[in-house]
């Protein structure tokens, strides 16, 4: 399987290769030459483990690995996760709960983050050589993307988090780490400038190649490869316990990888009937399914801080795959706008249904479900309930929980007038902590990458 640029002026490229570019050379990012067709391996696939699901998918866009080595990167991933279905599920109401929070630091980023810094470990083993993670965070990224390279050799990582704009506690997650490979940056602004800063420093090529610089955001395509697993995953269980023929997924998204991952999920053949897409008051992504309109407005902040996003790196994906033959792509290129009339031949998937939640709706829906069900949602994944109660359907509905509670229990106090709390995180409490605060500036941040690697 080779790897092209959204932006076409990149030579494609294997998998590894595209692990360790991350960003392609010419600013865009990497999609698979080809989407394979699944569809008569899914009897099969019914009766795996998650694990034996995850060989299985990866290893046909990662065939320039053996599938004995990947086999190995694969269980020492999900070692270490808290439940032996990694990704289990729960029904709750009339749907079903996808509980993606059972990794080292409770959310749905260690699935992929786990296995991406295990592949960079291998692929340095097999090539020599050092990694300098640059790596920008709303919340959960940062912290999952630490643990799955703190203390690895040869790989240092640098995390960006807009300094007030994630909850306390992923912020303690980042900042409690302080292994010696590990920094932490804290930018004033928000997660848009932090993503701006990565990208620009990545588009620097000669610094890039200077100074080894490896991307582990969901623009590294390895990121969306590892979540289409528990699509597949949760997907084949439902149908085959409940007798169904197809499956509808609710996804609470603010960067658009995890639903793109879906919706690639549908194209290789998992039958998908529709894509739920939760957005909070930052609703770029709802007005572009919704009304053909992508255009920049400011970021609010609100309770569900992960999603606080008006730049979606992974929309460039998507529009790549959609309309890369049409002007509207070549704008959004251009001006990180993109507006398409909805009636025409080239019409926005129909599988996208998008809708908008407020933060009372979203308080709301956390007590709704904990006073009906004693079930706590974390804002974020009240956004995917919300969405999947406004768009009703017989089909069965997997709602996508992103995030233990625990890990906003200040909202959640808000919400039900109880912490949610967890043994990892009360763990954490009076450990020392340690971050830079560097300017909102992209040579500010490329100087304290020099500097602390020619001090390391």
């Amino acid at each position: 399987m080779k790897y092209i640029s959204t932006r076409e002026n990149t030579e494609p490229v294997t998998f590894k290769e595209s692990v360790m570019m991350g960003l392609a050379r010419d600013g865009g990012l990497l999609v698979p030459c080809e989407i394979p067709n699944v569809s008569d391996n899914l009897n099969d696939w019914m009766h795996l483990s998650f694990q034996e699901l995850a060989l299985e998918i990866i290893s046909i866009f990662a065939d320039d690995i053996s599938k004995t080595d990947l086999k190995i990167i694969i269980d020492e991933s999900y070692a270490n996760f808290r439940d032996d279905e990694i990704a289990p599920h729960v029904k709750v109401g009339d749907f079903y709960i996808l509980e993606l929070f059972h990794g080292p630091t409770l959310a749905f980023k260690d699935i992929a983050l786990q296995f991406l810094g295990n592949v960079f470990s291998y692929i340095l083993q097999l090539n020599g050589g050092s990694l300098n993670i640059l790596g920008a965070t709303s919340g959960d990224t940062g912290s999952a993307a630490i643990y799955g390279v703190k203390g690895k050799p040869n790989i240092n990582i640098f995390i960006m988090h807009p300094t007030g704009r994630v909850s306390p506690i992923q912020e303690m997650q980042m900042t409690s780490v302080i292994d010696k490979n590990v920094f932490n940056i804290g930018i004033n602004g928000t997660f848009d400038d932090c993503q701006y800063i990565m990208k620009s420093t990545f588009s620097d090529l000669d610094f890039k190649d200077k100074y080894n610089l490896g991307a582990i955001n969901s623009v590294n395509w390895s990121r969306v490869l590892a979540q289409i697993v528990y699509y597949f995953y949760s997907g084949l269980k439902i149908m085959k316990n409940y007798g169904s023929s197809a499956v509808r997924f609710s996804v609470p998204t603010g960067n658009f990888g995890n639903i793109f991952a879906g919706y690639l999920s549908a194209k290789m053949g998992l039958p998908i009937k529709e894509l739920l897409l939760a957005t909070n008051e930052n609703d770029i992504l709802s007005r572009f399914f919704n009304h053909g309109d992508y255009t920049l407005r400011e970021v609010l902040p609100t309770v569900s801080p992960s999603m606080d996003i008006q730049l979606a790196s992974n929309f460039e994906r998507y529009l790549f795959l959609k309309f890369n033959q049409h002007e509207s792509f070549r704008s959004f290129i251009k001006h990180g706008i993109c507006k398409v009339e909805k009636k025409r031949e080239f019409d926005i998937d129909p599988i996208f249904k998008a809708c908008k939640g407020t933060t009372e709706e979203t308080l709301n829906m956390i007590r709704k479900y904990y006073k009906n069900h004693n079930y706590v949602l974390d804002p974020h994944s009240a956004l995917g309930v919300l969405a999947a109660e406004k768009v009703k359907s017989n089909t069965p509905t997997i709602c996508l929980a992103t995030a233990h509670p625990a890990k906003f229990s200040n909202t959640i106090n808000d919400a039900i007038g109880m912490n949610a709390t967890h043994e990892v995180l009360e763990a954490l409490k009076g450990r020392p902590t340690q971050f830079d605060n560097v300017e909102n500036d992209v040579d500010s941040v490329k100087q304290y990458l020099v500097d602390k690697l020619n001090n390391s």
